[in-house]
């Protein structure tokens, strides 16, 4: 029994060394053993390192730590390597504490977009220490504290760690990963500091240049108002803002834009093409003024620009759906690819630049940048491969540095140039009209002189005109007080007239009275009221209306006719084209010769009935014809009467002709009277005709 019990004893002895020789086996291959309080200054953490690549972003650290990791040690490289795609890596290791004490440690392994830090504390159970990265920390200078990864060990103890490493963009930074304690942590921090100082002081004085340039450019703009100042201050913004943002990637250095990590990314590649193919060719467009000299050259210029425009926005596209690496290969493509056409157009340039000298600074700057650009990409090819220069395409070195400063010094200095150009163009400007300015005096002098003769002619004129003037005025006095004296003259004719037709009126009356025909004597009172009044109207007026004047007529002949009883007929035609209403005549200066007509055709022996006939017809275009025609005793017989006792001869065709001459002479009229006795013409007829021509004004 108690030999039974040694040997099952002895064999469980036995499976417990040989479990424990497994698992220190294991653990050799597998874990890092390694005292964190006495640790060497630096351990390459290579060696232990399992990997697993993939887009595995979206899984936890307990999915993923449940795959199958590998060793890989192609993952590893130093310096930037350009792979042309996003690339994401897990890391697994783990690590003992054979020392007596807690201790902890710091893991490096670069500069990356992301970089997540777990650590598992069961089967089950994983914490996330710290995460950063170029795309994710906000922090200031302190960020970059960040990128030592804190390995934390209790003693003899053995932990195991993951890390999560992101590369979004074109290049890689260098994937090393490496422990160091923390003398050697803070040596290393301390190189990592100096050595990027000096490329932030190369960007520095850079920015600072860049920004007297921009000054210089906003000055010269504010005094000469021109676009290619805009254009050129453009460029230099740009370019500020590229190298600004360069600041971002440079450990422990100063920087502006830190609070937005993104931005670097958004405006790396588009700013490449922003500040060296489409604002060089705007600003070119303009500073040559190719529209109106090389207007093959300037189409060519435009859609370049436009070419470049598309690029840009599609490089943002990219940033924006989160394809970093794409507008980096896009570049590679646009440079490698217009290299030739670019020295061609420089080529064509170059021909024109002796008839135009701005061309000379325009070839020269971009031509300066583009082979500082072929030769900084060529050394680089040389020194580590076709492929990594392709990657380093968008990164500025030194080289093309002091390219980017020659191309703005150039371009500022064209503009300068231009400027003198103009200055000296605005001098002899100012000279040509200067001396305009001084024949202007001259001949001001001599038409001074001739405007002192001419002044000395137009007042002896003056005085002349007015000496005619005053000549004028008398006589124009003398022709009003004429017209007056005519007026007066005029309205003393129709005060003749109104007592001569009232006195005849009244010798009717006076008739019908005697004769004791009160029915008569009543109606011819009623028309002659009504006559009289028209009459006192009409006598106050030069002209009446035709219509006013045949209807004054009517009522008047009505008036002998009852006083004549059966022994007068008469008849008033008016031609059917005349215009009563409208056409005008002198007022009462048909009545008295109407009267006339009524007192001799009433009288003639010769004839029981006296027939009166009045008549109204146009006589060309604005001439109105009275005739009036009577078969009465005639002119002659007329004459022979005025033998008779004065108060029975009547004085109303004298005044009626008086008065056509006053209106004539007032009003320059034309009218004219025609009297004629039948008789004179044929034997056997009696009577007057009177003809009387009104034109119409």
């Amino acid at each position: 029994m108690h030999d039974h019990l040694v040997k099952r004893f002895c064999l469980f002895l036995l499976l417990c060394i040989l479990s424990t020789t497994g698992t220190a086996q294991i653990q050799s291959e597998d874990t890092l053993q390694l005292n964190l309080s006495a640790s060497p200054a630096s351990t390459d953490l290579r060696p232990y390192l399992y990997s697993l690549e993939g887009n595995s972003r979206a899984l936890s650290v307990a999915q993923v730590a449940v795959l199958p990791f590998k060793k890989d040690t192609t993952l590893f490289h130093k310096g930037v390597r350009n792979l042309g795609r996003p690339h994401e890596v897990w890391f697994r290791f783990h690590i003992r504490n054979t020392g007596p004490t807690d201790s902890a440690i710091t893991l490096f392994t670069g500069y990356h977009d992301y970089i997540y830090w777990y650590r598992q504390d069961t089967p089950q159970q994983y914490t996330r220490l710290s995460q950063t990265g170029l795309m994710l920390d906000k922090n200031g200078v302190e960020r970059w504290e960040h990128y030592g990864l804190r390995v934390a060990v209790p003693a003899q103890n053995t932990r195991t760690f993951y890390l999560h490493v992101i590369s979004k963009t074109y290049n890689e930074s260098d994937l090393m990963p490496v422990l160091l304690n923390n003398r050697q942590y803070h040596a290393f921090r301390d190189h990592q500091l100096h050595a990027y100082r000096k490329e932030a002081m190369v960007i520095f004085l850079l920015l600072g240049m860049l920004f007297v340039f921009l000054s210089i450019a906003i000055i010269n703009y504010i005094q000469l108002p021109d676009r290619s100042y805009l254009f050129f201050a453009a460029y230099i913004l740009g370019l500020i803002l590229f190298f600004a943002l360069r600041l971002e990637i440079k450990p422990f250095q100063l920087s502006i834009f830190y609070q937005w990590p993104m931005l670097k990314y958004y405006w790396n590649t588009p700013a490449l093409i922003f500040c060296f193919y489409f604002m060089p060719v705007v600003f070119g467009n303009f500073f040559l003024n190719m529209r109106q000299r090389y207007p093959f050259m300037q189409r060519i210029f435009a859609i370049v620009a436009l070419i470049a425009a598309a690029i840009i926005l599609i490089g943002l596209l990219c940033a924006a759906y989160q394809l970093y690496h794409i507008p980096g290969i896009i570049y590679t493509y646009v440079y490698l690819c217009t290299l030739i056409p670019m020295f061609i157009i420089f080529i064509a340039l170059a021909r024109r630049s002796r008839h135009h000298p701005l061309v000379r600074f325009f070839l020269l700057g971009t031509l300066t940048f583009y082979i500082t650009s072929l030769t900084s990409f060529l050394l680089q090819v040389r020194a580590e491969g076709w492929q990594s220069a392709l990657g380093q395409l968008s990164e500025p070195s030194y080289l093309l540095i002091i390219g980017i400063l020659l191309q703005a010094m150039f371009f500022l200095a064209g503009l300068s140039y231009r400027n003198k150009l103009v200055h000296n163009e605005r001098t002899k400007t100012q000279e040509l009209l200067i001396k305009q300015l001084n024949k202007n005096k001259e001949l001001q002098r001599k038409l001074n002189e001739q405007l002192e003769e001419l002044v000395k002619e137009q007042t002896t004129e003056i005085l002349r005109k007015k000496q005619e003037l005053e000549e004028q005025r008398k006589l124009q006095m003398d022709i009003e007080y004429d017209k007056k004296l005519t007026e007066i003259e005029l309205k003393a004719i129709r005060a003749q007239i109104n007592p001569h037709f009232i006195f005849n009126c009244l010798n009717s009356i006076q008739l019908f009275v005697m004769q004791k025909d009160y029915e008569y004597a009543q109606k011819y009172l009623s028309d002659f009221s009504y006559l009289i009044r028209k009459t006192l109207d009409f006598s106050r007026r030069n002209f009446i209306s035709l219509a006013d004047e045949i209807m004054y007529l009517n009522t008047y002949l009505g008036l002998e006719k009852m006083r004549f009883e059966n022994k007068m007929e008469y008849e008033i035609i008016v031609d059917a084209h005349i215009a009563t209403a409208e056409t005008e005549v002198p007022a009462m200066l048909l009545q008295p010769y109407v009267e006339n007509a009524v007192k001799h055709g009433m009288i003639n022996p010769g004839e029981p009935i006296g027939k009166l006939s009045i008549r109204f017809n146009l006589t060309g275009a604005d001439i109105l014809e009275c005739i009036i025609e009577d078969n009465g005793i005639g002119i002659a017989r007329s004459k022979e009467l005025r033998t008779l006792p004065k108060h029975h001869q009547s004085s109303g065709m004298e005044i009626s002709f008086n008065r056509a001459e006053l209106l004539n002479k007032m009003y320059n009229t034309g009218i004219y009277i025609e009297i004629i006795d039948k008789s004179a013409h044929n034997f056997a007829e009696s009577g007057t005709i009177v003809k009387i021509f009104i034109p119409q004004l």
